[in-house]
């Protein structure tokens, strides 16, 4: 068996991986271009410029960064594959996780009179994580020494296409139903958020809420499609994984709220209300990581009975 790497080698690899990504994620930043709506305040609303951020812009660029890196190089370092097919399935879920399908609400929440995303600052929100994904990925699975020879050609066992389809729709079904849940006992609950999109004063019971939105059916619609979404970018993760499956469903937990999530310690004048930033990290944080625990336990292997699916093998290797 080869001797590790030693460690005098890929600490060089580590910091220039660390300033490649910082570099190509402020080259993705510059898209965006901030749309007049944000700078001089939105109307009717108190905020008139973007409040602080959790941690100074450089600290938080920093740590961003950092978040990244920590998840990206365990999900490269741990695949099945290598080469331009482990660059390219990451590249592709990198974006789409991180990027695409968070920028699909800002799409749909253009409709709000309350928004501060415009039509022309739309598009760069959707480049702006081009860099990091397309340039900066293949750059670290070729610095990393994952080429096309570590690929692992041993055989994995393909679920069977009826076991597939009930668990992709239970688990679609799991991620409406913490969507909800985290939306409204964690988010809805903060008054200037609810101002924020167009709905102050007092929060409404939680199943007339419910009912109420129902009856707009877009909301849920673009959610299911959202959930398709990040099982698409998750699957080859998933089955690419040579982690047992409790270390992989914290893998994908992390890869699924912190990349797209990680921002909202900045100042941003697109959502310019601090406290409607923080709860937004709450909200989504801990509903995409308990998701992506739940996805990992459904989507890892076969099951071949219901004692199977919940006794003590459900997370065995």
């Amino acid at each position: 068996m080869a001797s590790p790497r030693p460690v005098s080698k890929l600490i060089p690899r580590l910091v220039l991986l660390y300033f490649l990504f910082l570099a190509f994620y402020v080259m993705g930043a510059l898209f965006v271009s901030v749309p007049e709506a944000a700078v001089s305040g939105m109307a009717g609303s108190e905020t008139a410029v973007s409040e602080p951020g959790l941690v100074a812009p450089t600290s938080g660029l920093l740590l961003i960064a950092l978040v990244n890196l920590m998840i990206i190089i365990p999900l490269i370092q741990t695949s099945r594959w290598g080469g331009w097919k482990l660059a390219l399935i990451l590249a592709l879920s990198y974006y789409g996780a991180a990027t695409f399908v968070v920028q699909l609400e800002s799409w749909y929440f253009l409709s709000l009179a309350t928004s501060t995303v415009d039509a022309q600052t739309l598009p760069g929100l959707f480049l702006m994580g081009i860099p990091p994904a397309f340039f900066f990925i293949p750059l670290a699975v070729w610095l990393l020494g994952k080429n096309a020879s570590t690929v692992d050609t041993t055989p994995k066992p393909v679920m069977p296409l009826r076991q597939w389809l009930w668990k992709l729709i239970t688990v679609v079904a799991a991620y409406l139903l913490l969507y909800w849940l985290a939306g409204y006992f964690i988010a809805w609950q903060n008054p200037v958020l609810r101002a924020y999109y167009g709905q102050p004063g007092p929060a409404l019971p939680f199943f007339e809420h419910t009912i109420n939105t129902l009856c707009n059916s877009r909301l849920f619609v673009l959610q299911i499609l959202r959930a398709l979404l990040y099982v698409l970018c998750m699957a080859p993760v998933i089955r690419g994984s040579k982690l047992n499956p409790w270390w992989t469903a914290l893998l994908v937990g992390a890869y699924l709220s912190l990349p797209q999530n990680i921002a909202l310690i900045l100042e941003n004048p697109l959502m310019p209300s601090a406290t409607v930033r923080l709860t937004h990290l709450i909200e989504t944080v801990s509903s995409n990581f308990i998701w992506g625990l739940f996805m990992v336990w459904l989507l890892h292997r076969e099951h071949h009975s219901c004692g199977d699916l919940f006794g003590l093998r459900a997370f065995s290797s």
